[in-house]
């Protein structure tokens, strides 16, 4: 299977990469998204990733805005870096010198080269590089098997009150993917809440011993402390549980669906309806159940295991 990760780069995302990385799945190429952070900083993020993690798969740089214009990104909760940490950040390395997103896509799926050799897709952010792909090259898309998105939520948001960010930063380019038949897996917000983080996950990470053990325990306290600030306990996992879709196909369940989403510029925008009934013309597929131990598992030990390195 060739696999592709398209991703704005925050703390969640960087795991899921560990995720795959560490379930021993190949990276074929990562594309580059505006969505947690501004573009510039995400590049800067995967780049630092990249050289602390000795990630070898080529990175290309992707949208900087939504498909329609403008950006909306997470940095007030985030923060300017778009990670949280409790001490040590990522050290800043220069954004890596690639060619675009929308040119390393074409290429890697024009090498498709049967129906055996499937492709796809573990998308992290905003879906406008596929969108931008879809639009623009259909006959490509088409070659898509799959895209694994996180993003939207089913009943209640995180970034407004009806809406998850990814949705919310770029409803038009997730419009576009479902408009134009791509097979589109979503492991919505919902599903996502159901596995967490909680302090006592921390120290496992920082005794682990490896170089990156206290760099990857403050980023996942800092992340965790993002709940706890709120007055809650445990810190949902978000990208991790689509990288779990992807790499273990008996952990998440997917039922089919018909999906769409609001684009008007009210309240309502990037809401996401879902309609499961039988008479409903399904378009995609959305998460509904986790086994949340298994998930809990290949995330954390994912984790260790790179601390460990």
């Amino acid at each position: 299977m060739g696999l592709w990760i398209d991703t704005d780069m925050g703390f969640d995302d960087l795991v899921a990469v560990l995720v795959v990385i560490h379930a021993g799945k190949h990276i074929d190429g990562m594309s580059l998204i505006a969505g947690n952070s501004p573009l510039e900083r995400v590049r800067i993020n995967s780049a630092s990733a990249a050289r602390q993690f000795d990630w070898d798969f080529k990175i290309y740089t992707g949208r900087e805005t939504a498909v329609m214009g403008g950006l909306e990104t997470a940095e007030r909760i985030l923060g300017p870096l778009g990670m949280q940490s409790s001490g040590v950040h990522l050290p800043d390395c220069r954004p890596i010198a690639e060619c675009g997103a929308f040119d390393g896509l074409c290429n890697w799926l024009e090498s498709k080269s049967g129906p055996n050799d499937e492709r796809h897709i573990l998308a992290l952010g905003p879906l406008g590089n596929i969108a931008s792909l879809v639009l623009a090259r259909p006959d490509l898309a088409r070659k898509i098997d799959c895209v694994t998105w996180m993003g939207g939520a089913v009943t209640r948001g995180n970034h407004t009150a009806l809406a998850e960010y990814n949705a919310y930063a770029d409803p038009e380019a997730v419009a576009i993917t479902l408009s134009h038949q791509v097979q589109l897996h979503m492991v919505d917000l919902d599903l996502c809440r159901r596995v967490l983080a909680t302090p006592d996950d921390v120290a496992p990470i920082r005794n682990a011993g490896g170089k990156n053990a206290g760099l990857l325990a403050d980023l996942t306290e800092g992340y965790i402390n993002i709940a706890l600030s709120r007055g809650r306990d445990a810190m949902a996992v978000f990208d991790p549980c689509a990288a779990v879709a992807v790499i273990d196909e008996d952990a998440i369940s997917f039922a089919d669906a018909y999906i769409e989403i609001e684009t008007s510029h009210g309240p309502s925008r990037g809401k996401i309806t879902v309609d499961p009934r039988p008479t409903a013309i399904k378009n995609a597929q959305y998460a509904v159940s986790v086994n949340i131990e298994r998930a809990r598992d290949l995330i954390f030990s994912a984790l260790k295991a790179e601390a460990a390195k």
